[in-house]
């Protein structure tokens, strides 16, 4: 399974305020939509992507969003991290592929609720 086609791609980019299909302004929590949502099947590691830029140099992606791991905070975090990543049994990092977008409020809300 691919983690990041070129379709979620692009749709991560629209969101990116400083890529040329941007808004061209940060975005409000209420505004932002969460698109993607990655997982380690084996361990209790989950993250969320709002927006992506491509490194030219590298060809990298980085992603702003927020990540359930240790704890729940908002960050940067890198495609080749998530390839990267093994859990317990050796699982590799999973697209969700059932993931229904949801704005960065509500699923911040949601954490805390659960915390």
């Amino acid at each position: 399974m691919k983690l990041l086609p070129k379709d979620l791609l692009r749709k991560l980019q629209a969101q990116d305020p400083y890529h040329p299909t941007g808004p061209g302004r940060e975005l409000r929590k209420d505004e932002e939509l969460v698109l993607a949502k990655w997982f380690t099947p084996d361990a209790n590691w989950t993250w969320y992507a709002v927006s992506a830029s491509q490194d030219e140099e590298s060809g990298d992606v980085q992603f702003f969003g927020l990540v359930d791991g240790l704890e729940v905070e908002l960050g940067y975090f890198w495609l080749s991290e998530l390839e990267r990543v093994r859990g317990k049994l050796g699982l590799p990092v999973e697209r969700d592929l059932y993931w229904e977008p949801i704005t960065l409020d509500k699923l911040m809300e949601e954490k805390e609720r659960a915390a």
